[in-house]
């Protein structure tokens, strides 16, 4: 796959204010792109707005959503869109993403709540998703999220997250890590999950850390190192849709930067082996 496709490039990391002037004396090499929540940054002025604003000069950085709540029973909330439209010209971010899931109703529920599996939640998550894509004037991803309860299900998962991309013609934020906590809690082979994901429509993906709460209950945490078996899932994901843009997702119990970097290391380190490996495979013939 052609990597002039992809919104960003190479291998990301999340922003965090306690990296702000580390990052602002110089950005290390190993970083090729990086990710804010909009709603963190969008009020943001004064010296912290000018530390921000300088850094989105010299790297992109992709947003990534926390509030939109695309799946929940409110009336969407317009005005962040279109508020998020502004920032996202201001500062030309080359991508807007969003969890498949919802978080309010009459307030905030500070969580990310499952979406019914239900055809009927597909048309009206794709009817919202379109709608945002209208005011954004561009597309967006949504991403597959972890969840620990399916309330309602009529579907699996698979088919519900293929259904509602489909239907709203947006894109794929691929997350592996929620994979494998999804797949352990819910009972499910990941790899066979994964090769399922509409590979032609992720923008990039993510991998983080978890907990485990117990042998078959792990809570997706982002606050722990990486795991040998989601290193191994995204290998598994380059190997069947193509090396694309991946960022490490940490969100707290942070190390110092130098730490962090480490693990980004790693992800450059899988894309150059599967780019080789890749390369290597003979093309297929099409008749």
């Amino acid at each position: 796959m052609s990597n002039r496709r992809y919104p960003v490039q190479g291998a990301g990391l999340g922003l965090r204010r306690d990296h702000l002037d580390i990052l602002q004396d110089e950005i290390p090499s190993e970083i090729d792109f990086m990710e804010v929540a909009p709603e963190n940054w969008l009020k943001v002025g004064g010296y912290l707005g000018k530390q921000f604003r300088d850094i989105a000069e010299r790297i992109p950085v992709a947003l990534h959503g926390l509030s939109l709540s695309i799946g929940g029973p409110a009336p969407l909330d317009e005005g962040l869109v279109r508020d998020i439209k502004t920032f996202m010209d201001e500062h030309h971010c080359p991508v807007y993403t969003e969890h498949l899931s919802y978080c309010s109703d009459e307030g905030h529920l500070y969580d990310l709540m499952p979406i019914p599996f239900t055809e009927e939640a597909v048309h009206y998550v794709a009817d919202r998703i379109r709608r945002v894509q209208d005011i954004l004037e561009r597309r967006i991803a949504m991403e597959n999220v972890s969840y620990y309860a399916a309330p309602g299900q009529e579907m699996e998962e698979i088919e519900f997250l293929k259904a509602v991309i489909e239907e709203a013609d947006c894109d794929l934020h691929l997350d592996v890590n929620n994979i494998y906590v999804n797949s352990i809690n819910h009972g499910y082979d990941p790899e066979t999950f994964l090769r399922a994901m509409p590979g032609e429509r992720i923008v990039y993906c993510h991998v983080a850390g978890h907990y485990t709460e117990a042998e078959d209950l792990l809570v997706d945490t982002h606050g722990s190192d990486v795991i040998d078996p989601v290193w191994q899932l995204l290998e598994t994901a380059y190997e069947t849709f193509g090396v694309f843009p991946t960022l490490l997702e940490r969100d707290f119990n942070i190390p110092p930067l130098a730490d962090l970097l480490k693990e980004v290391r790693m992800i450059h380190d899988l894309q150059e082996k599967w780019k080789r490996l890749l390369a290597q495979q003979p093309v297929q013939a099409h008749g």
